[in-house]
């Protein structure tokens, strides 16, 4: 129930553009870097290999929600995933931006079900998410948070093969 109003709370302070919080240079593999260290007990509790990959991208953005960003996405790559599987973290700077990627090998999401999976309190596999828990929020703060750096976010997924999530952050 915490984590609920807290989520709540954190999705009505980005509707309400997160005006309070400050925009400043962010390096999104030391953010990822930090996004992978506190995941990683999580990680290996439930044995899931995560990895990092990249390079250095610095970004004009919100520290606070970019860390956000990370966690949401690769918390449910190993939620969402099985003993054994893998969820990689990738940074690559650009000259345009910068693209992150959140690859897992975990249980994918149905074609029919993809343009959904951003909509407040959804959940595509409603037993599964029971199990791993979580307030059905989170990818809906990632989007949001999004829009507030302009960025963009694709999803490409197969069932029982895994996901990708791709963003795409502008200079």
């Amino acid at each position: 129930m915490i984590a609920l109003v807290e989520d709540i709370i954190r999705l009505s302070h980005i509707d309400e553009g997160a005006y309070d919080m400050n925009r400043e240079d962010v390096d999104l593999f030391e953010v990822a870097r930090s996004t992978i260290n506190s995941l990683q007990p999580i990680a290996e509790h439930l044995g899931i290999e995560l990895e990092l990959e990249g390079e250095s991208a610095i970004v004009k953005g919100i520290p606070q929600l970019l860390s956000r960003i990370f966690y949401n996405l690769c918390e449910n790559g190993i939620k969402y995933n099985h003993p054994g599987g893998k969820v990689i973290l990738s940074i690559k700077s650009q000259q345009t931006g910068a693209i992150v990627s959140v690859t897992d090998n975990g249980i994918g999401i149905p074609e029919d079900q993809k343009t959904r999976i951003f909509e407040r309190f959804y959940r595509v596999d409603k037993s599964h998410s029971k199990s791993v828990g979580g307030t059905g929020l989170g990818l809906s703060i990632v989007k949001n948070a999004l829009k507030l750096h302009d960025a963009d976010i694709h999803v490409d997924s197969k069932l029982h093969e895994g996901t990708r999530i791709t963003i795409k952050f502008f200079s």
